[in-house]
């Protein structure tokens, strides 16, 4: 998929349907010229859903839909006849999509599971036909309520890519190349910043065929939290992560420095991210010898699991899927 056709953002204005019109209608036939109210009720407007589809990976399909309205409701009829309700319009979106108030951006709903479905604009109820209204001292009412009107709002669709590990790391830290040789995914690969402009995702497989989803996300750089570079519009992709992948190249002059920029980038945009189990590789060993390997492992490393590796020359590839393995899965280690 072309770094064109990934879509994770769409703002769209929506409008519920409105509730169709009780009926006034009395009952006349030629045994009984003058029956009492049968005026059926208003069928309710139709819904905005949001549906949960685990066959999309992107908002493409929703770029270039600014606009959507529900049907209204149908007006009641004679004889209790109640109107028919306005079809609902069904949004699917892939999993991991939240919806945000385009003005307030409070997140109010968000799809995690296939086929999961969210009323985020109900329809107007429909009214209620004059039979409703009846009494004692009235036996012939012709009156009866109106629909509800629809709601009309601004929304925001936001897509987090859901994902067992995120890779976090500057640019250029081996993210893709890593991705490419534990898992099917061939994302762009080149030496230059920001060859990853979209989040890719891998199945990696793990020993008796076990698996879990690695996720690439875009460099990170430092001020990335408060919007320079690729900023806030990625880091979000890191939430839905269960554990992280921090990757800091083996020719790094302070490895440990590194982490701590890119961990305190995390915690500035937000601290619930700290939360999440944490496993440092060191990449691109294989532009060393064993010398200096020896010494790199001698050097003071964050106090998390660490694992050595080359995407190119396979070292420490087993190791570091035992450590994220053992990260996703804690309570049984």
């Amino acid at each position: 998929m072309s770094s064109s056709n990934f879509v994770d953002y769409v703002k769209m204005n929506l409008r519920s349907g409105k509730g169709g019109a009780g009926s006034t209608h009395m009952m006349r036939s030629r045994r009984n010229p003058k029956g009492g109210p049968d005026g059926g009720d208003g069928g309710r407007g139709g819904h905005i859903i949001l549906k949960g589809n685990a066959q999309l990976w992107t908002l493409l399909h929703l770029k270039y839909t600014k606009h959507l309205k529900a049907p209204d409701g149908e007006s009641g009829g004679k004889s209790r006849l109640t109107g028919a309700n306005g079809a609902d319009v069904i949004i699917e979106v892939p999993l991991g999509t939240i919806v945000k108030d385009a003005e307030t951006h409070e997140v109010e709903a968000e799809v995690t599971s296939d086929g999961e479905s969210i009323i985020i604009l109900p329809g107007g109820r429909g009214g209620l036909g004059n039979e409703h209204f009846k009494s004692p001292t009235n036996r012939a009412p012709r009156y009866a309520q109106p629909g509800e009107p629809g709601l009309e709002a601004w929304k925001i669709l936001e897509l987090k890519v859901l994902a067992d590990v995120g890779l976090v790391g500057f640019p250029n830290a081996g993210k893709s190349t890593l991705l490419s040789v534990v898992s099917a995914a061939k994302p762009e690969i080149a030496d230059y910043p920001f060859t990853t402009l979209r989040p890719n995702l891998g199945m990696v497989y793990y020993r008796d065929d076990r698996s879990f989803v690695m996720a690439d996300i875009p460099g990170i750089i430092e001020g990335a939290s408060e919007g320079r570079g690729l900023g806030l519009r990625f880091l979000r992709h890191i939430e839905r992560n269960s554990a992280l992948l921090f990757m800091v190249p083996a020719t790094s002059p302070n490895i440990r420095k590194e982490y701590e920029i890119l961990l305190n980038e995390l915690e500035m945009y937000n601290p619930e991210l700290m939360d999440k189990n944490r496993v440092l590789a060191v990449t691109k060993c294989d532009l060393l010898d064993a010398d200096g390997l020896k010494k790199l492992k001698r050097r003071k490393m964050p106090d998390i699991p660490v694992v050595f590796i080359s995407a190119h020359s396979k070292l420490g590839i087993t190791e570091l899927k035992d450590e994220l393995w053992k990260a996703l899965h804690p309570t049984y280690f």
